[in-house]
């Protein structure tokens, strides 16, 4: 029998055939609905990975509605092309030879991934983080193992980890944080890992794998994803000797899966804590206790887990000075017992100061409609995080809305170019001749002339109300079950 040689997977391009005559390009929307076709038997068994046999996940993983499932999501997740260049739109178009020809890869152990694409993406507080973005094909193959995988480890995981997970996430980690705080825990020993998805040790992940999985042909599969070369901005290619690179679909689950050891040694140990990824929050009653126990963890985490843990980034806090997930605590003791309020960080708030400054530049040279538009987009999803802040911290919200708005009214003077010309705006807008005076003709700057009576007058809270998205309104709306019009209510 003849042996499959291993090769990197590439496209099949219907559009693109070779000899004379044209063929118009299959229809990408056709492709949308076939692949709903095939893939609506995934629908009707989706625990099929957890009553397989676990030395076939193989062909779990190959079957065809199980890549047709994978391919959908991928092209939902969008996403940017890998090294080979090839987008997403390309991988519809062309969805059933795409299928057929990586079914036939993986089965036959031909299949080989290709190289990952790394890009640096800036972090909030400085430096840079690496992301890894592989081909769409190695992507669809990673979420095709991803939805064989995660039945089958996802049960397992202990419920105090709440990142990457289904039905978990930021809202269930700070209640659960809470919990702990209003128990009496109230000194929290933060724990920060250094470079994570940079250090994962290769040889111990494959060996938690082998614990559930005794397909070999699925743990070499991984193994090959793991080991994928990295080509740096520059054109360097890298060889991989450790980690998991963040960006592909696999990566959050293979991190939970190293990290799940974590957690059940903090079990073990009769720890509570809330870990989300790689940010773990351990509560005790003490600062000696916490000291005790960070210097516990950090031995068991560089030595049997071989991590490192951000010397910078961890400490054991007082809940006030914590930054878990952009929110930090404060425990106070009212006629009812212990209360534990959940607030904007520090940190959360100078990143949105930030990003604010940044989006209403003084001399900015658009329409003021365009920037409220922009800035509204922004902060619609930014208070869709933030909503789980309690009511202690809306006068936080509101502080900022204030901000934002004395920073529109210095854009609006700006604009306005010549001072009588600003002064004959306001007296049209109602203002009195001492108040307008007072705004156009005063010898500060804009900045201080933003939050003088008469263009605040002007323009007061009420002008913006139906132009931009106001923070504080926007967190009772989502606290509250009063909907906005045209916006999505998220549950809480």
């Amino acid at each position: 029998m003849r042996r499959a040689v291993p090769h990197q997977l590439s496209f099949a391009f219907a559009d693109s055939p070779q000899g004379g005559g044209k063929t118009s390009p299959p229809d990408a929307s056709g492709g949308r609905a076939l692949l709903l076709h095939i893939a609506k038997p995934k629908k009707k068994a989706r625990t099929v990975a957890c009553t397989a046999d676990a030395s076939r996940l193989l062909e779990e993983v190959a079957a065809v509605s199980n890549l047709a499932s994978a391919l959908l999501k991928v092209i939902r997740n969008q996403g940017a092309p890998g090294v080979d260049g090839r987008t997403v739109e390309e991988a519809q178009r062309n969805a059933v030879p795409l299928i057929a020809k990586l079914r036939h890869a993986l089965l036959t152990g031909s299949y080989r991934p290709g190289e990952v694409r790394r890009v640096w993406l800036p972090k909030p507080g400085g430096g840079q983080r690496g992301l890894g973005i592989p081909n769409v094909v190695d992507r669809v193959v990673q979420q095709a193992v991803l939805q064989v995988l995660e039945p089958i480890f996802e049960p397992a995981f202990h419920p105090s980890s709440h990142g990457f997970r289904p039905h978990r996430g930021a809202h269930t980690a700070i209640a659960q944080a809470k919990e702990h705080l209003t128990a009496g825990h109230q000194t929290v020993v933060d724990i920060d890992l250094s470079k994570f998805f940079d250090r994962v040790n290769h040889q111990r992940l494959l060996e938690r794998i082998a614990q559930k999985v005794t397909d070999r042909r699925l743990l070499a599969l991984v193994h090959c994803m793991l080991k994928a070369g990295v080509v740096m901005p520059d054109g360097t290619k890298i060889a991989v000797t450790e980690g998991t690179p963040q960006g592909g679909p696999l990566s959050p689950l293979l991190s939970n899966i190293v990290l799940d050891e974590l957690d059940w040694e903090l079990e073990r140990r009769g720890h509570r804590f809330v870990r989300y990824a790689d940010d773990c929050n351990i509560f005790v009653r003490s600062v000696r206790a916490g000291q005790r126990v960070m210097a516990s963890i950090r031995r068991f985490l560089e030595q049997r887990m071989r991590l490192q843990v951000n010397e910078e980034k961890s400490g054991v806090r007082p809940p006030h000075e914590v930054h878990f997930l952009g929110f930090s605590f404060q425990r106070r003791h009212t006629k009812d017992g212990w209360e534990t309020a959940v607030l904007l960080s520090k940190k959360a708030e100078r990143r949105l100061r930030t990003t604010i400054r940044e989006m209403t530049p003084p001399n900015w040279g658009r329409s003021l409609a365009a920037c409220m538009k922009d800035l509204s987009r922004y902060l619609n999803g930014w208070v869709a995080h933030f909503r789980l802040c309690t009511k202690e911290g809306v006068k936080a919200l509101q502080t900022i809305d204030a901000h934002i708005r004395r920073r529109l009214r210095a854009i609006i003077i700006h604009q306005r170019k010549r001072r009588r010309f600003l002064f004959r705006h306001l007296r049209s807008r109602g203002v009195s001749i001492k108040a307008a005076a007072g705004a156009a003709f005063s010898g500060n700057g804009r900045w201080h002339r933003s939050n003088r009576p008469g263009i605040t007058l002007a323009y007061p809270p009420a002008w913006f109300t139906e132009r931009l998205v106001s923070l504080a309104t926007r967190w009772h709306e989502l606290n509250t079950g009063v909907q906005a019009s045209g916006q999505l209510m998220l549950p809480l």
